[in-house]
């Protein structure tokens, strides 16, 4: 009998310190979904030091417009996707209130009514696994798992959230890990 699969969806991926010299290093991936089909995530913590507007062309409100495009992952950079929040979305796919959204007339749509209450972020590429992918390399321990919130996807700077996941995470492995140097060679 098949085991049935433990869906990620919703939780975050963190580099185990096993990533080293990858595109993932230090990375911070959030599920947005998990199943026998593979898995979708966005990097959170990896900038492309670009504002919004300066890569998308459309009309969108300046807060839009001047927020920072993060690199979601090595898969498809010139796909867009984007994370939402609101003090009350009843459809929210990825966690209670956070939605994932790829098109742009969704992004135009949302921007039409943009208000303070809203926070969106916005990603060129994404992080893919293929079927039973993700599951291997869970296994092989390459990723921490830590359950994700909307305060660590939109609150916490993302040159920082690596760390502040791993010292919530606990444990002396995660507190050692988290203050090891990017290159331990320069130790």
């Amino acid at each position: 009998m098949a085991d049935k699969l433990k869906s990620l969806q919703g939780m975050f991926l963190l580099d185990s310190g096993q990533l080293g010299g990858s595109f993932f290093q230090r990375t911070v991936v959030l599920v947005c979904r998990h199943d026998a089909e593979g898995a979708f995530g966005l990097v959170l913590n990896r900038s492309t030091g670009n504002h919004v507007g300066e890569m998308i062309v459309a009309d969108l409100p300046d807060p839009l417009k001047d927020s920072p495009l993060f690199l979601g992952g090595p898969v498809q950079p010139t796909a867009l996707s984007f994370l939402h929040t609101d003090q009350f979305l009843p459809h929210a796919d990825v966690l209670p209130n956070l939605s994932l959204g790829h098109s742009l007339d969704e992004l135009l749509e949302i921007g039409e009514s943009f208000s303070a209450t809203k926070k969106v972020k916005l990603f060129a590429g994404y992080a893919g696994w293929s079927p039973g992918q993700l599951e291997s390399e869970l296994k092989s321990r390459a990723w921490l798992t830590f359950p994700a919130s909307i305060e660590l996807v939109f609150e916490t700077p993302s040159e920082q959230l690596w760390t502040k996941i791993l010292r919530k995470k606990g444990g002396w492995k995660n507190r050692l890990l988290a203050q090891m140097p990017e290159d331990p060679s320069l130790n």
